[in-house]
């Protein structure tokens, strides 16, 4: 008989993650997009195609997690594990069992994203930790080096500025988000790719300063997220770019909640 699969849903205000686990291992992930009009039955259709077609051999489903940062795709999803995989999805909130410690003023105002971040740093890694996710938002969370999550800070992401720049100045449109040629833009196009890239850059590096001098220890700074690579490329600041620590959270949280 063949081992149940986990599948592990992050979904986020422009992109939902899925993955599907084999114990703690992640046999493949996926990106696509948060339609906020979505069904449970075309949800149920997109990830049984993924199963399907998309992981060799197809997994059995025994289990769903979910965090979710977008209130009106919860119950969608969770109608999917429901009709499509017969069980009952486990929501993220916090008022599950973590390893990691919730230090925050209210732990209820904690996206479920940030807790499963912070909970797959204390399964992965040693000592106090800043975390940075490159989302809809730019994220930064906070771990002790006692597994504490004391909180962060939250700041507009790469893509939002982009999108809202383009919107408000009429002479200006929507860039590529990549490195331009030069730091010196000698066109619209390379200007406005240089002042989002390096611009974000800058902030992440004067906010994390500022909080290490605060937390008063030295942390491992982890990137991740959907442009944390190409932010990454760019700078020295981060010890380790892990593309699915919001997943592997979801994972650790799932093996101990279930």
């Amino acid at each position: 008989m063949k081992t149940p699969y986990l599948l592990a849903i992050d979904i986020g205000n422009t992109t939902t993650v899925a993955g599907f686990y084999e114990e703690e291992r992640l046999v493949n992930f996926f990106r696509l997009s948060s339609k906020h009009t979505l069904t449970a039955d075309e949800a149920g259709i997109l990830i049984g195609h993924l199963q399907n077609h998309q992981v060799q051999p197809r997994p059995v489903i025994g289990g769903v997690i979910i965090c979710s940062v977008v209130p009106s795709l919860t119950p969608v999803y969770q109608e999917m594990a429901r009709r499509y995989f017969h069980c009952e999805a486990i929501v993220v909130t916090c008022d599950l069992r973590f390893k990691v410690k919730i230090k925050t003023d209210d732990p209820r105002q904690v996206g479920a994203d940030r807790i499963a971040n912070a909970e797959a740093f204390v399964h992965k890694y040693d000592g106090a930790g800043i975390i940075v996710d490159f989302g809809t938002a730019t994220t930064f969370d906070v771990i002790s080096a006692a597994g504490e999550y004391l909180g962060g800070a939250i700041a507009p992401g790469i893509e939002t500025s982009s999108a809202r720049l383009s919107e408000r100045a009429a002479r200006l449109f929507k860039v590529k988000l990549e490195a331009p040629r030069r730091v010196i833009g000698a066109d619209t196009e390379d200007a406005l790719k240089s002042g989002l890239l390096y611009g974000t850059i800058g902030q992440v590096e004067g906010i994390i300063r500022r909080i290490t001098d605060e937390l008063g220890e030295k942390p491992t700074i982890i990137a991740t997220g959907g442009l944390a690579s190409t932010i990454a490329a760019e700078t020295n600041l981060f010890d380790a770019v892990d593309d699915t620590l919001t997943l592997f959270g979801l994972c650790v949280i799932y093996k101990n909640n279930r």
